[in-house]
């Protein structure tokens, strides 16, 4: 969209009503949650209840998710499937792939495990998968040998923003196809598979895409285009899923070939109001805006004392790392101050969409405050220690 007709951040926020009493730092993790779902999920309540059985409108919600996805990357509605989750849109992938001739994968340890550990379970098929510690590292690990790169367009744990479109005509070059796992940017940052050239692109609605867990998006490029079938399958992968002919298997000449039983109904209705939101913004100004106050987020914070981990623009994605020896405790109070965030590893991930603000930084930087001295008024003194220890000896 426009940015002539796309809504600007303070508008875009009215649609959260929740956010008026909490700050919500977590869409790298779970949406915040708008008004658009709640309408969603009363629709589907209702069409439940009407006369005759439901399942007709529930099929073209699966129709709409699919084509706002599409749209939202730029891509044709027959090269996407819709997926439960991002670990199956990987498998297919994977399934579909034949490792006897290149069996080399080349992946990064800035893989979500999830996507990772497909990979690695394609081991006793004949792959062999090869970490490049660093994103820069892939470009010398891929050779004759190399069937598929997989690279996230930005990294869960850091926010890393990687090269994907470079390393996509490298891999090409030399014969391999691409794989991207863009969970952490679809929604905060314009993607588009045509500029990317990737053969395959995963998503899922939950995290900046404002919907619900349970339904994924699994773009492909020339979805006729595989060299085995795809191992998972069911009815809504056939030609016609309404044949019912349990003695033939025929895969759909689309991405739909991909697709296996019947998806998550809730999850469809809320990605399709997530995703027309999404769409009613012009998402350079969502990156610019998120960028800013990630920007404004590392100054007030290293300001305060604390230590951040972000890389710097234009390689940062939506969030940002609070480095603490105990992520978990970090979140558990600012929860109890009204502050959603997401631990992971040793940071506390701090991440932005197009409804946060400048507000929310400070209610932020001023929880971390409190959780700071409640903390250091639990740690016990040194003169503690020496009394104890005396008193300790005495008797």
């Amino acid at each position: 969209m426009s940015a002539a007709t796309s809504i600007d951040a303070a508008t875009f926020r009215t649609h959260f009503p929740t956010l008026e009493r909490r700050v919500h730092l977590a869409g790298c993790s779970l949406g915040a949650r708008s008004t658009g779902l709640d309408e969603a999920l009363d629709r589907m309540l209702d069409d439940m209840a009407v006369g005759a059985a439901p399942w007709a409108l529930f099929e073209d919600q699966v129709a709409r998710a699919r084509a706002e996805f599409a749209a939202l990357i730029g891509a044709r509605v027959d090269q996407v499937a819709v997926v439960p989750n991002a670990s199956v849109g990987a498998y297919q992938v994977a399934s579909t792939l034949d490792w006897s001739t290149r069996p080399k994968v080349v992946t990064t340890a800035l893989e979500f495990p999830s996507v990772a550990h497909v990979w690695l379970a394609q081991r006793p098929r004949g792959a062999e998968v090869v970490h490049a510690e660093r994103a820069e590292d892939c470009a010398e690990l891929i050779d004759d040998r190399t069937r598929l790169v997989s690279v996230p367009l930005t990294g869960y744990q850091d926010a890393a923003r990687l090269p994907v479109a470079e390393l996509t005509r490298l891999a090409q070059g030399a014969g391999a196809r691409v794989f991207v796992d863009a969970y952490q940017a679809v929604g905060v940052e314009p993607v588009d598979v045509g500029q990317l050239g990737c053969d395959y692109l995963v998503a899922g609605t939950m995290k900046y895409l404002l919907g619900l867990p349970g339904l994924a998006f699994l773009y492909v490029r020339e979805p006729e285009q595989t060299a085995l079938e795809p191992q998972l399958t069911g009815w809504f992968g056939r030609i016609n899923p309404f044949a019912f002919d349990a003695k033939k298997l025929d895969f759909s000449p689309t991405a739909s070939r991909f697709e296996t039983g019947t998806p998550s109904v809730p999850a469809c209705y809320a990605a399709v109001a997530g995703l027309r939101l999404i769409r009613s913004l012009d998402l350079s100004a969502v990156r610019e805006h998120v960028l800013a106050l990630t920007d404004l987020a590392i100054a007030r914070l290293t300001e305060g004392g604390f230590q951040v981990r972000a890389l710097p623009r234009p390689r940062r994605g939506a969030h940002i790392g609070l480095l603490d020896a105990d992520p978990g405790a970090v979140a558990r109070s600012l929860a109890e101050q009204d502050i959603t965030v997401s631990p992971r590893g040793d940071v506390v991930r701090l991440s932005f969409h197009y409804y946060s603000n400048t507000d929310d930084i400070a209610a932020l930087c001023t929880a971390l405050d409190n959780h700071r001295r409640a903390r250091s008024s639990r740690l016990p003194h040194r003169s503690d220690h020496r009394s104890n220890g005396r008193s300790h000896a005495k008797s």
